[in-house]
């Protein structure tokens, strides 16, 4: 019996994409832009106290290495040779923290996810510290002071971890975002692998001089970070290593970008003024800037866009950045049980086509872009004994598109010249009743990929355009257009204004919520950590309860 024939198929081009709730691989054509296969596995997340998120490195870690044989069998079954793989992209889930032992390769304590926010006391702790008139911090890296960012959290754990704290006294310990976590790992781990990151991720940790583009000293020694134990900054399009395991054994690694700008690479905006919106767990806008950092005026961060190569210019960019955006669909199917699949949420709002009054503001991490107001805590208001599950679930689609219609208009007021369209890209753009609201809030034409894994497409670019590797040209000339799906609003102005007034009224009112800060602590509290007091009161309280709820006196 004759061998079934291999699929003769140009370069090929791999792109890991490792986000808050899943890990992706995925595979493109390199002269087509052609996705070809990929496999996804789902990520766990741990919340071992309130406000606090987290994730086991060693778990992402392996789902990288399963997304990459699982894509690699599926390649060979549709006869296409894995021996075309010429590059691999990295892209993920930026500002999470990992710090590990170089010398074990273990990790030292959990990654502590960008969501978290356990450093709120360290935040206003340090705030206190930066001298009203010279907010060097803000000039240097484009960011306010947040517990989004990866010096805050780096901070903590070099406060709250012994292990940690013993394995930077000892010269052990490495820190990174997830990029350097894998990159590293990939490339050797403890056996010379290469502990880097690129300017996309590095512009997220706060440590970092956006303008020089290096590790900055001031920055540094204002969150009493050992500069010892950061990575190596590279530029967005290099070959860093060679994968050092596994069926692409070999294969150089040399793109990495932050999911965002991976994102804004994938779409292909490339030109100052263009912008697109990603709706993952959380959603992001990001508009390119050109070669010049814009310092916003209205609560956005600036931030580094891409440098596709050693000796190519950086891009910056104004960011828009809203921490739950998909994450309140996880939660009124995971916390709420009101749905049963991410999708039925879509499916319930179409039922009823309105919220019917209700309001949803999801600020279960506080308010980011543009209030930056770490006291807002989520609410449901507006509701009437009329409001069922199917207005909750046309409300929570509805707070994704209010809350992207405030990070537009900020941007719009940045940039001085209003955007005409948004290009949108994520899992979340599916929805179809989720880009319909989207377009008639903001009142302009959604223009959606028919292709959605943009964040892999702009990794694989990254990769295949490295020095070195040479197989994805960035010519204008030579990008494959992308098939698009067009929104247009269905709505009146007039109607979508005063929905989004009513908006901003109800994130008024999720405001100052939160007016004092739990202690912070790696410990969790224990009934034998509590005070007598608390057990004298408690029992009284019960007793009490009790002969009421017996009716004696």
């Amino acid at each position: 019996m004759a061998a079934p024939k291999t699929a003769v198929v140009g370069p090929l081009v791999g792109a890991v994409v490792q986000g808050t709730d899943s890990t992706h691989f995925t595979v493109f054509n390199s002269k087509t832009a052609e996705l070809l296969s990929h496999h996804q596995v789902e990520l766990t997340q741990e919340f071992p106290k309130e406000g606090w998120v987290e994730q086991d490195p060693k778990e992402i870690l392996q789902s990288v290495y399963e997304c990459i044989e699982k894509t690699c069998e599926k390649l060979q079954e549709l006869s296409i040779d894995i021996s075309n793989i010429k590059a691999i992209g990295v892209s993920n889930q930026r500002e999470t923290t990992v710090i590990w032992d170089k010398l074990t390769g273990e990790p030292l304590y959990n990654a502590v996810v960008w969501l978290d926010l356990r450093t709120q006391s360290t935040v206003e702790t340090l705030s206190k510290k930066i001298p009203g008139s010279n907010n060097f911090v803000k000039s240097k890296t484009g960011l306010p002071l947040s517990t989004y960012f990866s010096a805050v959290k780096l901070r903590w754990i070099l406060d709250n971890v012994r292990k940690v704290q013993k394995a930077v006294e000892e010269g052990r310990a490495l820190f990174g975002t997830i990029d350097s976590w894998l990159i590293w790992s990939l490339t050797g781990g403890v056996n010379g692998g290469i502990h880097c990151t690129d300017v996309t991720n590095a512009s997220r940790t706060m440590l970092f001089n956006i303008h020089s583009l290096e590790w900055d000293k001031k920055l540094c020694n204002f969150f009493e970070i050992p500069m010892d134990i950061l990575p190596k900054v590279w530029s967005s399009s290099e070959i860093y290593g060679r994968m050092k395991t596994g069926a692409l054994e070999g294969v150089p690694i040399s793109g990495c970008l932050g999911d965002q700008s991976a994102a804004l690479v994938g779409q292909m905006c490339f030109q100052e003024g263009q912008a697109k919106n990603t709706y993952g767990t959380g959603c992001f806008l990001l508009c390119n800037t050109g070669h010049k950092c814009v310092f916003s005026e209205h609560g956005l961060l600036t931030t580094v866009a891409y440098k596709l190569g050693k000796d190519k210019p950086v891009c910056y960019a104004l960011e828009g950045s809203v921490a739950i955006a998909g994450a309140v669909i996880g939660w009124l199917r995971d916390n709420l049980g009101i749905i049963k699949t991410s999708e039925e949420s879509e499916k319930l709002a179409k039922e009823v086509g309105t919220s019917y009054g209700c309001y949803f503001i999801p600020a279960f991490s506080g308010l980011y872009a543009p209030y930056w107001e770490p006291t807002a805590r989520g609410i449901i208001c507006g509701l009437t004994q009329f409001t069922n599950k199917s207005h909750i679930a046309f409300a929570a689609l509805e707070a994704i598109c209010f809350q992207t219609r405030e990070i537009l208009d900020a941007m719009n007021h940045d940039c001085g010249i209003p955007l005409t369209h948004l290009q949108v890209d994520g899992g979340m753009t599916n929805n179809k009743v989720l880009m319909q609201l989207q377009a008639d809030i903001l009142h302009i034409p959604v223009i959606k990929a028919s292709m959605p894994e943009t964040t892999a497409l702009g990794a694989a670019m990254a990769a295949g355009a490295a020095e070195g590797v040479d197989v994805w040209s960035l010519k204008p000339e030579d990008l494959s257009m992308v098939m698009m799906e067009r929104f247009e609003p269905q709505i009146k102005a007039t109607e979508s204004e005063i929905r989004y007034s009513t908006w901003k009224k109800a994130v008024m009112k999720s405001m100052g919520w939160v007016t004092t800060q739990p202690p912070e602590s790696s410990e969790p509290t224990t009934f034998s950590s509590l005070p007598l007091g608390f057990f004298i009161v408690t029992s009284m309280i019960m007793l009490i309860g009790a002969r009421y709820i017996s009716g004696v006196p």
